[in-house]
């Protein structure tokens, strides 16, 4: 039995042989990368360099859209090393800082869009209250609380996964992911079973039920509202709640395939879809709310407008 400390490094069996489109494939995920950091940074910017953005709505859609960059920042410059090397390892230490940093990003982006939901049942259940009730102050703590909340609770997982006394180092994935070294394990992990449930109870199941409580808030003022209230519930909770949808159908089945044999799904698929929540999330949020929210789509806009002058 060896230590995670002592194993130097780990495999990746899920990659195979792309022959002749192996540089076709690291230009078309480059490119991928590069749309992610352009769409992103330039909402960013939009949001800061913009005064009337200045608003709650906007200040969380910027945490999201940095989240967005730091989740991608750990898996895509990994991902096109690998895509180029023969050998498909990485070593131990990466390997966990790789755990960290998408762990961490689920997390965030969970956190993000339940707090998100609660700033827009506030903004349509209580209008006339909103500007008291989400207050600048609210909306750093909010956020750095989102943040810290992740932080911490990825940190305690890694710790535990670190400490496992490990029986192999082979990882039938493209990344690496903590539930993959849990099965490498030879000492008990009843530890890290428990405080997995418990994090993930934390960080989903309580994201998502604030999220539904606010919507089925929302949904019963709409019901008995004015038309104005419903249009701006849907201009303003449709980007969001596709987000939401788009964000948990990956962590779904990543955790699907993580946990039961998908090998009846084939391996170009599982694969896929097993990147599809870090690859396809951070530029499904910037291009979502980029179209749908009409005060960022007219920023933008005039923003080229005036470099194009």
């Amino acid at each position: 039995m060896l230590n995670s400390t002592q194993v130097p490094f780990f495999t990746l069996a899920a990659y195979f042989d792309t022959k002749q489109f192996k540089y076709l494939l690291f230009m078309f995920v480059l490119s991928l990368y590069v749309l992610i950091i352009g769409s992103n940074v330039l909402l960013i910017v939009v949001i800061c360099v913009t005064r009337s953005l200045h608003e709650p709505m906007f200040l969380f859609l910027c945490s999201l859209f940095v989240n967005e960059l730091f989740g991608s920042l750990g898996l895509f410059p990994f991902l096109l090393v690998q895509i180029l090397s023969d050998v498909h390892i990485i070593p131990a230490p990466l390997c966990f800082l790789q755990i960290f940093c998408l762990y961490t990003y689920a997390g965030i982006e969970f956190f993000n869009l339940a707090i998100m939901s609660y700033d827009r049942y506030l903004a349509i259940c209580h209008p006339l209250n909103y500007h008291s009730l989400m207050t600048l102050k609210k909306v750093a703590v909010f956020i750095a609380a989102a943040w810290i909340a992740a932080f911490l609770t990825v940190s305690c997982t890694t710790s535990l996964s670190f400490s496992l006394q490990l029986c192999g180092n082979v990882i039938n994935k493209m990344y690496c992911d903590n539930y993959s070294i849990v099965k490498l394990a030879c000492s008990d992990v009843t530890v890290n079973n428990i405080y997995g449930l418990i994090s993930t109870a934390f960080c989903v199941f309580g994201s998502v039920g604030i999220i539904l409580y606010t919507y089925m808030r929302i949904l019963k003022v709409c019901f008995s509202g004015s038309k104005q209230t419903r249009q701006k519930a849907v201009s303003t909770c449709s980007p969001h709640l596709a987000s939401l949808i788009n964000f948990s159908f990956g962590i779904c089945f990543e955790v699907l395939q993580s946990r039961f044999n998908m090998s009846s799904v084939p391996n170009m698929i599982r694969v896929l879809l097993s990147l599809y929540y870090i690859t396809c999330q951070p530029l499904f949020s910037p291009v979502m709310y980029g179209l749908k929210l009409s005060k960022i789509r007219k920023m933008w806009k005039r923003l080229f407008r005036k470099k194009l002058k």
